[in-house]
């Protein structure tokens, strides 16, 4: 399917009918002058955003033209936008369609699913020589390795939502338990089992929250350095092959495991606990230790806070295994990338290209954190008074504002926000003096291995997702249904039914230096 979407973009190429909504009737770009000297119209330009949902602030304007934070948008950029928000899975509607936007927004990199191979067949401008004359901003803020992530063939083609911290997730505990216990946050496993102990000789319910699949319970698995995710390969004796085919440490995380679950430290039935399950008891106060992404501190504390008004949450350090590693994956350092329509009119790609600077700026970042003043905050002795969204509508307009409008914005955070109150300061400090210091780098591939497709049960379904015969293993061990000394078994088994075919290309592709990413701390 994606060699016939190739053909049919480069077909498109040759066709006039290419060009995007409006950027072939732009006015001169922004910051610039007309013959006479006189002030510049503003650039007029089709922008489409992308979304993973269907339900939200977007979906209840009629005219997202004419909402008010896009307006404000085209009035602080000195631009017109002509404005859509496509869900993920419908990209490749809009490719087929041959109705494609001035500027193309993406959930990842060029060469996810979702681009339909448009990047390879040439849809877009390469940017590097935009980028350098008119974004001195973004190029200072965005890391090396957004900008090769948004990279094909040696060019530039993305603007990326980046991540200057790949190292998100962060280990949770219950400071107020903890200290009932008289013990101290657990630096090794088995310090970290023996707090789990403790807590449960306190009646805690779920001493370590697990959840279905391992995902956002995979602390012992990094102690380990065995992750089972796609982007957790390693070169071992000159092949790039999954971590998890280290028998040795693998069986030492799962006997970890078995070993909480025998002694009732996880819940009995961990391996059917959804994301909505595992998010309840840790807000009804059943958790005392859990992983999750930094970033949701202060939402844990706000809202365990309602079920436990004594409990104290805090964020720290990973417990380490034997070989000091400790943490969780680094995430592909980008989240988003926008892209611009090779048909563009020259002084319309500079318009874009420096609308696109100013979301790097100081007055970007107040305006997406927070708003207008005198209707979302208030300066007061020189700080920001927010008025913090309260109903689930005004909480989605927020999102719209800060997450889908901002492009080419650091997604690691919201500074701004974040330092509005202690919990947002500890968030901070958090990703500062933790999570820096921890993490697992790895090696992936994007576009995808082509073995994936071929091998479905091989292939991990996500960034933080195992391979589905390998997570079935897994949960058979830990119950006590196989034998964890089986592991080298699974592995051969791994081999045979695909995964020499996977270590194969992965090999290659790393030597050839085809679309490999190495996900390392910056």
């Amino acid at each position: 399917m994606k060699k016939a979407a190739q053909v049919s973009l480069a077909a498109l190429l040759t066709a006039s009918t290419l060009a995007g909504c409006g950027g072939n009737a732009a006015a001169p770009a922004a910051g610039s002058k007309d013959a006479q000297g006189a002030k510049p119209g503003p650039v007029k330009f089709s922008i489409s955003y992308p979304t993973t949902v269907s339900t939200g602030y977007h979906t209840r304007i009629p005219d997202l033209n004419k909402d008010k934070w896009v307006l404000k948008l085209g009035e602080l950029t000195n631009t017109v936008l002509d404005v859509k928000v496509i869900e993920d899975a419908k990209m490749s509607l809009m490719f087929a369609g041959n109705d494609i936007p001035d500027v193309v927004g993406n959930i990842g990199t060029p060469t996810n699913k979702a681009m339909s191979g448009s990047v390879e067949a040439g849809v877009f401008m390469p940017l590097d020589d935009l980028l350098k004359k008119y974004a001195p901003n973004l190029m200072k803020k965005v890391p090396k390795s957004a900008w090769e992530a948004v990279s094909y063939n040696g060019k530039i083609y993305g603007l990326p939502d980046y991540l200057d911290n790949p190292s998100r997730r962060g280990t949770f505990i219950r400071t107020d338990l903890l200290e009932k216990t008289g013990l101290q946050p657990p630096k090794t496993i088995d310090e970290f089992l023996n707090v789990l102990r403790a807590f449960k000789k306190l009646g805690v319910e779920n001493p370590y929250q697990m959840r279905e699949n391992f995902k956002y319970a995979d602390v012992v698995l990094g102690a380990f350095d065995v992750l089972p995710y796609k982007d957790q390969f390693e070169l071992v004796n000159g092949q790039v092959v999954p971590k998890f085919f280290d028998s040795d440490n693998m069986m030492k995380a799962l006997q970890v495991y078995k070993t909480m679950y025998d002694e009732g430290l996880i819940p009995k039935d961990f391996a059917s606990i959804s994301s909505t399950d595992y998010t309840k008891n840790i807000n009804g106060g059943k958790a005392g230790m859990w992983s999750a992404n930094a970033a949701g501190l202060p939402g844990y504390r706000t809202s365990t806070l309602q079920a436990v008004p004594t409990a104290k949450i805090d964020i720290v350090p990973s417990p380490k295994g034997p070989d000091g590693s400790a943490g969780y994956f680094f995430y592909t350092p980008v989240v988003r990338s926008f892209y611009i329509n090779k048909n563009v009119k020259p002084d319309t790609a500079i318009g874009i290209m420096k609308f696109f600077d100013w979301m790097a700026t100081d007055e970007a970042e107040k305006f997406f954190s927070v708003g207008i003043e005198g209707e979302n905050y208030k300066m007061e002795n020189g700080k920001i008074n927010y008025k913090t969204p309260v109903t689930k509508e005004e909480v989605e307009e927020e999102g719209f504002r800060s997450g889908t409008l901002w492009a080419a914005q650091n997604a690691t955070y919201n500074k701004v926000r974040l330092q509005l109150d202690q919990n947002g300061q500890d968030t901070l400090k958090a990703f500062d003096n933790v999570l820096s210091k921890e993490g697992l780098p790895g090696i992936g591939f994007y576009p995808d291995l082509n073995t994936f497709a071929k091998f479905p049960d091989l292939a991990s379904p996500g960034q933080d997702a195992g391979p589905k015969l390998i997570i079935d293993h897994m949960i058979k061990m830990v119950y006590g249904k196989e034998p964890i000394s089986d592991w080298p078994k699974v592995i051969e088994e791994y081999k045979s039914k695909g995964g020499n075919e996977i270590v194969k290309e992965a090999t290659e592709r790393y030597n050839k230096k085809d679309n490999v990413t190495v996900l390392t701390k910056p």
